[in-house]
């Protein structure tokens, strides 16, 4: 995938498991000292999940100026969240930044990668299942989707038609 302005953006490799594990945790760290409570917490998730994530879906990750800046996973189906759907989406997941690395709007260049890397690969929307102020619409609620490492949450479903 091309570069988004300064961001190399890539594929993840089972080398970049360790990095994965420390972004995700220094986000959650990040959440908690800001009061954010019922999102993410440090140890949840390890390398396993991030390795079964890439066998099947997509994890990918931004570099700038050769550290990594920031990673998010991208799923071809969520039947937690969205239950059975035609294949018309790609489905973000886990968007993470790394803020010593990183200037403020990063997270939405991720965003942006993803939906073009959903575009290309033939699908018309871009799903997620958390709150974002990213020309995502609301399109329904889901109560006590399975985590990875922890109870169930509830999200709030939301949609972005691309194109």
């Amino acid at each position: 995938m091309p570069s988004t302005t300064g961001l190399r953006v890539r594929p993840a490799a089972e080398a970049d498991l360790t990095d994965l594990v420390r972004l995700r945790d220094d986000a959650a760290r990040w959440m908690l000292a800001r009061g954010v409570t019922g999102q993410w917490r440090p140890g949840e998730l390890d390398e396993d999940h991030f390795r079964r994530v890439m066998a099947h879906g997509e994890v990918w990750l931004a570099e700038a100026g050769g550290r990594l800046a920031g990673a998010w996973e991208l799923w071809w189906e969520d039947e937690d969240a969205w239950g059975p759907q035609p294949p018309v989406a790609g489905y973000a997941h886990r968007l993470m930044v790394d803020r010593t690395v990183t200037a403020p709007g990063t997270g939405r260049l991720l965003l942006d990668a993803a939906e073009r890397r959903v575009a290309g690969a033939g699908r018309t929307r871009v799903r997620l299942d958390c709150h974002a102020d990213a020309g995502y619409r609301v399109v329904g609620h889901k109560a006590g989707k399975p985590q990875p490492g922890g109870p169930p949450k509830s999200f709030t479903l939301m949609e972005k038609r691309l194109g």
